[in-house]
């Protein structure tokens, strides 16, 4: 089925209505709350009252947009524009916007009717990764136990975005861990629910607007009809159903990169110009200043990320599965965001390396971009498996 690669008009407010909130809102505050880490920026609740209403409206256009045509663009493309957009301006200010979580995007894939409707509202960051493991996410140790009509949930996590200001958290944890990957459900923690603790917040390189959180678990009672999915234990399934959210969550990441990555080359070309050297595409690269050369390099591994993602949310909302382009879209925008933004603090010397402008903020928050929803090296793991069809235990 062939892609159109030209946006449809329907997305245009979509654009220019986040763009506007990242040049007037983020842009003016972004160095504030830079300096500012963990004290919560007040200036996005307006923002997010705004954002609630425009959903219900967008939920609309993007089921009408459906209907029964061969192929549609709908939310995982609306959200990926936002996301873009959002993060020209602030990329933790971003991940900050109330009722945005990355727990939000979890319930999204996997809940079913009912959950989408009882969730509708809340604010859901989303818990996985553990003291004992990073990238492998088979390894959680977070049990669940069934207690009559409840499950009781035991374990800590770390590395939780917007952990301590969500109203809920989505939890990645075990049924029963003899039985491996197959036995891992997310549920939907209210933080109000007893025996969940903030232990604490982390200091960071970069997002810093953004709080990062551990949280601690220690017979947390939830309802069994806050387990996401079905409570089966299927092996021959393995975590599919879990590991889906990671299908809506990677090209959203990989736009965060994409946002970033055109803030700092307009920035860039901004310098080349000011500099007295004109950017030919004309010319051959080799022909030019060999700044030149290298922005055209950047600029088209930028495009080149672009299309992968593109292409993912496409498929997402096409029903297709995506899991190898979802992770195409995130190792090669994220491995392009750090590229570009180091090489535009290279080139704006001591401009670039000190705080007077945003280029050195956009250095330390592009690497996130290349490491949560999985890193670098996972999503070049997962790739290879994809395309040399082999398994998680044939190639680690």
């Amino acid at each position: 089925m062939a892609i159109n690669l030209e946006l449809p008009k329907n997305f245009d407010s979509t654009v220019e209505r986040t763009h506007l909130a990242a040049e007037h809102i983020f842009r003016p505050i972004s160095r504030k709350y830079d300096k500012a880490e963990h004290e919560y920026p007040v200036e996005l609740d307006e923002l997010a009252k705004l954002a609630k209403q425009n959903r219900g409206a967008e939920k609309s256009a993007d089921e009408g947009a459906g209907g029964d045509a061969p192929s549609k663009n709908g939310a995982n493309m609306r959200g990926l524009l936002s996301a873009l957009e959002m993060s020209w301006g602030d990329v933790g200010l971003l991940l900050s916007i109330p009722g945005q979580g990355l727990g939000n995007a979890a319930i999204a894939a996997v809940a079913n009717p009912e959950q989408l409707e009882k969730f509708s509202d809340v604010w859901a960051a989303m818990a996985i990764t553990e003291p004992s493991f990073g990238s492998d996410s088979a390894a959680v140790s977070t049990t669940a136990t069934r207690d009559g009509d409840d499950y009781l949930i035991n374990g800590e996590k770390i590395f939780v975005t917007s952990g301590s200001r969500a109203d809920h958290v989505v939890v990645w944890a075990t049924l029963d861990k003899s039985l491996g990957r197959a036995a891992i459900k997310s549920f939907v923690v209210p933080m109000d629910t007893e025996g969940v603790t903030v232990v604490r917040l982390e200091k960071k390189l970069g997002i810093k607007a953004s709080d990062t959180a551990v949280i601690r678990f220690e017979n947390a009672r939830v309802p069994a009809e806050n387990l996401l999915g079905s409570p089966e234990i299927d092996t021959k399934k393995a975590f599919g159903g879990v590991m889906q959210t990671f299908d809506n969550t990677r090209p959203v990441v990989a736009a965060m990169a994409i946002g970033l990555g055109r803030a700092a080359l307009e920035e860039l070309r901004r310098m080349l110009e000011e500099a007295g050297h004109e950017i030919d595409y004309d010319r051959p690269a080799a022909a030019q200043h060999a700044t030149v050369a290298e922005f055209i390099r950047l600029e088209s591994d930028w495009e080149a990320s672009w299309l992968h993602t593109l292409r993912a949310a496409w498929m997402a909302d096409n029903k297709q599965p995506n899991s190898t382009e979802a992770s195409m879209s995130k190792a090669k925008a994220g491995r392009t965001v750090t590229d570009i933004t180091n090489k535009a603090v290279e080139v704006g010397a001591t401009a670039g390396f000190s705080e007077t402008s945003l280029l050195e903020k956009w250095a330390r928050d592009s690497k996130i971009l290349d490491i949560f929803e999985g890193t670098q090296q996972i999503q070049q793991l997962i790739i290879a498996r994809r395309v040399l069809g082999k398994s998680s235990a044939d190639l680690k």
